[in-house]
């Protein structure tokens, strides 16, 4: 079994397959509600935007998720999601990520 990060859109869309198939537990309930109040993409947009980051430089698959679930619209907020990354974000990369995300919002 591959892991693979995913966008809490598609956490929703998981867990709402599991739910018609056999039912979830209550834990499991709470985060397909966390996950639906939270995501503001539907789960194929939510790929889509995690395709065009990761084509971005500086963007690995995890930053790429991450933006995707919080959509920046500021520079601080992007470098808040890049905090922990030892990357030195560059304005260019910048703008081309908030132009990535505005695309989809």
């Amino acid at each position: 079994m591959a892991e693979r990060y995913v966008s809490l859109a598609e956490v929703n869309s998981l867990l709402a397959a599991e739910k018609e198939k056999r039912g979830l537990l209550t834990l499991q309930n709470a985060s397909m509600e966390h996950a639906k109040v939270m995501s503001r993409l539907s789960s194929e947009d939510a790929a889509k935007l995690v395709g065009e980051l990761k084509a971005i430089p500086p963007v690995t698959e995890f930053t790429a998720v991450k933006i995707a679930d919080v959509l920046p619209q500021f520079p601080v907020d992007l470098r808040a999601i890049f905090s922990k990354e030892r990357v030195n974000l560059e304005p260019e990369a910048i703008e081309k990520i908030l132009a990535t995300v505005a695309k989809y919002m």
